[in-house]
């Protein structure tokens, strides 16, 4: 009996370790079951509302940034670009949303030239600055307007990459730098899930 349930034991011991392995096979920082990132509803550079719904099916990446920016946007966007050539085919499955923080600046038409000069496929959203900061907010996203000397201004904001899987469920958060290779890995994860 006392090797039955050692048995038993060692088995649900290998289970549980199996589980927290599977669990950690993600480059990027995990953060299912998190309370925030769980609606969204803007419009895309087409004129289409969009909503996190839209994208059921597919792994849905979201970035928020603005088209001005000098460093942290581009860079992520290209990352996400070699990303989607990597994935092939898979690709297809793949949806990345570039959310802007700069409204003002970056209208319908700016947003169609700037994000599909990525990838085709991606789509930029945009929404009134009351959307902007109701969505920035469930997203736990910083943002502010920095006036620079002798005019004009920039925007100050998070610059960090939130990954969904096909069900709908924020997953994944990738911190500015993580890399097109750890988002390759996480994101080929996920559509084999």
């Amino acid at each position: 009996m006392r090797r039955l349930l050692a048995i038993v034991l060692l088995t649900a011991l290998l289970a549980a370790a199996c589980g927290r392995r599977e669990a950690a096979q993600f480059q990027l920082t995990d953060v299912s079951g998190a309370n925030f990132g769980k609606s969204l509803a803007l419009t895309d550079h087409n004129g289409t509302p969009r909503a996190l719904t839209d994208f059921r099916g597919k792994v849905v990446v979201i970035f928020f940034g603005f088209t001005h920016c000098p460093d942290a946007c581009p860079t992520t966007m290209i990352e996400l670009a070699k990303v989607a050539r990597d994935l092939g085919p898979d690709a297809a499955r793949m949806q990345v949303l570039f959310v802007t923080v700069d409204p003002e600046r970056d209208t319908p038409e700016v947003l169609r030239q700037y994000v599909p000069a990525f990838q085709p496929s991606f789509l930029g959203l945009y929404g009134t600055a009351d959307e902007t900061a109701r969505t920035a907010k469930e997203f736990k996203v910083y943002y502010q307007k920095q006036r620079l000397p002798g005019g004009g201004y920039t925007m100050d904001h998070s610059a960090g990459t939130f990954v969904f899987d096909p069900q709908g469920r924020l997953r994944l958060f990738a911190q500015y730098g993580a890399g097109a290779q750890a988002l390759l890995h996480d994101i080929r994860l996920l559509l084999a899930g």
